[in-house]
Order: structure tokens, then sequence, then C-alpha cells
């Protein structure tokens, strides 16, 4: 006789909806105070037990011989006290400049080698859900799960129709489990508030509740398919970027069936070479992704880890988990691209108030002191070039400031930092000597010459001209660097140039490059023939000739247009 077993169902104590609300969870714990008190009890004297070990390792003087001890006694507390301390630990894995690389090496082992749950229960919760036998939706299902994650493990599977698919069971029970631990971390959070640094902790519990909301989010998986319809979307074009398809029929908020990715991980460089992919192009593709993520679509990815990401066989970067994802506004986006346009140019006035743009700073903030301050940080780091850049660095440099100045992370930004330095930390485990501008700025260089919109052109201007004056060097820079990427064609780049110059909106750049040309009461004729050289071999005369005249004479028929459209306004009856 086959025995039976039922799937937990979860009671949510938050009213039974799926949505992070802090308030309700709050006031429904301090109702029913017995079902955390044992759960604080345990949190609290698994981590003080810790702590006095690390106390009498040093007052022995063995801090060093027994870390990589204490290191896998911290990942194994972690697993043992669940799912969100498990991805508390995964989040401080990708953050080297925090974390000693024992307790780092550890730590990374929570991102996809973890204990999984039995097979009983994740085959009840698939029948339970899609309410068919696993026979009848399967031709073939692994026995065993081939991953276990903080939420959830993954079976390898084939449906009746030949497709291979990856299927996600989410542990039992997850929902009430994760909502008392937040509500514990939250009321912890309050408490030690007064021994912490008033800016550090400032935003403290909204990055918390931002973590919450997120594990909401990730927890649903009907959510996390819809997220990766819409990241395969935004990336339709980029045949570098793959995304594996959705399986509709086969998903509920408890069961994601999707495409099976055949894929490398990024850890591991020598598979890669054996496989013929060159690592240092990977590196490109996914920086490059990132930051169209960021900068162009405002969707990104927010948990990049390796356990997320994979090198395919045909040198395609291949993303697989999109619980974790967040939207910027575009006004965010916009500041982005000002900030970076600021730091490049060492305008650090308008970098100050990019940060009162962006919340880091309030508006009232007297930024006398911030200016020379936020100078000297990125002076050093940056130093006489900005290939010298590096996202680690500048957080270790940034986060002292936060102590002296009154500066604070929104609870948005603490995603997209922890993005930026987990791809970051990821390009530098496959190549050391890896500089992430040399990536960046070549893609930001090409955004900023190509001009696709009237607020990348406004940035362009800001770029070359300072104080009314057109700044040669920095156009020469900004071309060269573009040609760095590999994607950048110079002759398209021209042909908007060239009609964005002849248009009504470039009236302004017209005047400017008359100006520039004259300035000083010279004819800058050796500026002029350098710029000539850098672009000759990718622009023939006649090329700019021909898209010139076109453009004039598309800027006349507008302006015609115009007037005629005018004329008739005032002669109708």
């Amino acid at each position: 006789m086959k025995k039976t077993v039922t799937a937990p169902v979860s009671v949510v104590p938050s009213a039974g909806h799926r949505r992070y609300d802090p308030e309700a969870i709050a006031r429904y714990y301090w109702r029913h105070p017995w079902q955390v008190i044992w759960r604080f009890v345990d949190i609290s004297v698994s981590f003080l037990t810790f702590w006095l070990l690390l106390q009498w390792d040093k007052w022995l003087g063995q801090q060093d011989t027994q870390r990589p001890l204490r290191a896998m006694q911290l990942r194994k507390l972690l697993i043992r006290l669940g799912p969100t301390f498990i991805k508390i630990g995964q989040a401080l894995s990708t953050r080297p400049d925090l974390i000693c690389p024992d307790y780092l090496e550890e730590l990374t082992l929570l991102q996809d080698k973890l204990p999984p749950f039995a097979n009983e229960i994740a085959i009840a919760i698939i029948e339970r859900d899609l309410h068919l036998n696993l026979g009848d939706i399967f031709a073939e299902f692994s026995p065993q799960p081939v991953a276990a994650a903080s939420l959830g493990q993954v079976y390898r599977a084939k449906l009746h129709s030949g497709e291979e698919v990856a299927v996600k069971v989410q542990r039992p029970n997850l929902l009430p489990v994760i909502t008392r631990d937040l509500f514990l971390i939250r009321l912890l959070v309050q408490w030690v508030k007064p021994w912490l640094s008033i800016n550090l902790c400032h935003d403290l519990r909204d990055i918390v509740d931002e973590f919450g909301h997120k594990l909401y989010e990730e927890i649903d998986y009907l959510n996390e398919g819809r997220n990766a319809e819409k990241f395969a979307a935004n990336f339709r074009d980029d045949p570098t970027v793959k995304v594996p398809k959705i399986y509709w029929e086969y998903t509920t908020e408890h069961v994601l069936t999707l495409e099976w990715i055949h894929g490398i991980k990024l850890t591991r460089t020598d598979c890669m070479l054996a496989a013929g992919v060159n690592p240092d192009e990977l590196i490109r593709i996914g920086v490059i992704s990132g930051l169209r993520q960021l900068l162009e679509f405002g969707f990104f990815h927010a948990d990049p880890h390796p356990g997320n990401l994979f090198a395919t066989p045909d040198g395609r970067i291949a993303y697989i988990d999109f619980g974790m994802m967040d939207q910027l506004e575009e006004s965010t986006k916009e500041s982005l691209v000002d900030a970076v346009v600021h730091l490049v140019n060492k305008d650090y006035q308008a970098l100050g108030t990019d940060f009162v743009k962006l919340g880091f700073l309030t508006p009232e903030t007297d930024m006398r002191p911030i200016i020379p301050a936020l100078e000297s940080v990125f002076e050093e780091v940056i130093g006489s070039s900005v290939r010298e850049f590096n996202f680690k660095v500048i957080t270790d440099r940034f986060s002292q400031l936060m102590y002296t100045y009154p500066f604070r992370v929104p609870a948005k930004f603490a995603l997209i930092i922890r993005s930026l330095v987990t791809q970051e930390g990821i390009a530098l485990c496959l190549n050391p000597n890896f500089r992430i501008v040399d990536v960046s700025y070549p893609y930001v260089a090409r955004r900023l010459l190509q001009g696709e919109s009237p607020q990348l052109r406004r940035r362009l201007l800001d770029v070359l001209f300072k104080d009314g004056r057109l700044q040669w060097q920095r156009l020469e820079n900004l071309i060269a660097i573009a040609r760095q990427d590999q994607h950048f064609n110079l002759a398209p780049t021209a042909t908007l140039g060239l009609q964005y110059l002849f248009s009504e909106e470039g009236q302004y750049l017209r005047r400017q490059i008359v100006l520039a040309l004259t300035e000083d009461d010279r004819l800058h004729t050796e500026e002029v023939q350098r710029l000539w050289n850098l672009v000759k071999s990718d622009l023939r005369p006649l090329f700019l000739i021909d898209v010139a005249w076109e453009a004039l004479k598309a800027s006349v028929a507008h302006t015609l247009g115009k007037e005629e459209d005018s004329n008739s306004l005032v002669v109708a009856p």
C-alpha cells in the first residue's frame, strides 16, 4: 500500500496575505508573544555562545588558528537557524570588504550547498499544487535534488514533450518562519540602536523592511516567473544573455518549472577554459548586463551571486534566479547617470547634489564640510586614473564617511550596492587584475556619445563643456575610451551627432562649437586635427558630407513644416 505524504500547509500570521506588512506582523506577535519567546531565546543564546567562543580564542591568543573552525561553526549555526539567517549569510558572503577570507569561504557554501528537505515532502507539494500525479507531469524526475538553497530545492526533470526542465520546490512552512524571524530581527535592531553610530543605523530598520519585502517577493514563485519574463524581454535583443523559459502550466506559488540551463559555475575558471569560454569576455558581458539593468532598464537583479549565474558553453551568461529583483524610477536612473558623469568630471559640488537627489543626504544638509570630504575620498581612490576605481575600496572608504557626516543608505540602494559589489567580486575571482571601470566606462562613454534620448544628450554636454568652454581633451578621451567597447560603432554615432547638431535642439551646441573653435582669439585647428586623426579611420569625408547634407535637409524641412502649420493656424476660419 502506497504511503500518502501530505504537504505542510502554511499558516501566515499576517492575516493570511503574502504582502510584507511589518506593522501588522508586530501587532500579531505582541498579541501572541508565546510564539516567539523560545525562538528569541534560541537566537540570543546561539549568537551569545558564538561570541563567547570568539572572546575565549582572543583571550588565549588563538584567533588565527581557530578562525577556520569558528567560520565553519558560524555557517552551521546559520543553517540551523533557518532560511532567514541563511539569506543574511548569503548577503555577507558577497562582501569581501567586511568578511575575512576564512569566513567568506564558509559563507559562500550557503549559496547552493545546503541540506535538502525530504523528497517525499517535495513531491507532495508538487502534486498538491499542480493537482496531478508526478508521473503525469514528468517523463523523468531526478531521485534527489540537484541543488538545495535557502528557500527551496531544485530537481532535474524531463517533460513528456521532451524538454529538459528545472523544477524548483519551496521549503514547507516557509512564510511563517520568515515572518517570525523578521519580527525578531526588526525588534533587535531597535534595541541595539543606542549602542550604534546614529549614521550607521539611521536607516537600518528600513533596510530590514526592504529585506523583508524582497523575501516575501522571493517566496512567491508566480512573481519570480513574471520577473524572469520581464528580464528576458529587456534582453531580447542581446545574444550574450540567456534567460530560461518559464513553463506556466507547471508553475504555482510554491512550484516553479523552468527551462534547464546547461552551464558552468562562474567560479570554475578551469571548466570555462576547457569548454572554450573566455573568462575575460564573460566578465565584460556580466558587467555590461549589470549596467544595462541599472542605467537603461531600471529593472535589476539584486542577488547575482555565483549560485544564480552560469556561463553557457557558447559563451553567454545565464541568469537562473529571479526572486530578488527591484525597479528603479526614471528619475533615479537619470540621477545615477548624473553621478557617474560628475564623478568622471571630478565635479564634487554637483556630486553632492546627486547624493541629495538619490536620498543619501537630506535637502537641508549643510554641504560645505561634505564637498571636501567627497573630494578627499574619491581623489584618493581614483588617483590619477579613473581606471583605478574599485567598488570594494569605495564602499569601504565611504562607510567611514558615515560615522562623521549625516550620510544614510536608502533601503533600495542597499540592494544596488550589494549587486554591484557582488558582480565585482565575481569578476575578481575570474581575474584578480580586473578593474570594473575598464569595462563600465567604455559602456557609459558609448551611451553618452550615442545620446539616444534628450536626457543623455544633455549629460553629454555636461561632460564636454565646463563653464561654457568645450573641453577638447574630454571629447578625445571619451571617443578613445568608447572605442574600447567592441559594440561601439563610430559611424552611427557620428550620424546621430550630426542630426542633433543640425536640429532645432542643437542650436545651443552649434553656438558653443563656433565659440570653441574661435575662443582666445585663435582658430583651434590643432585640436580639430587631433580629433580628426582619432576618427578618420572610421569616418570617410564623403560619408560625413552626405550625413551632414541629409541632416541639414531634414532640419530645413522640419522648420518649413512648422512654419506652414503656424500659417494654417493663423488663416483658419
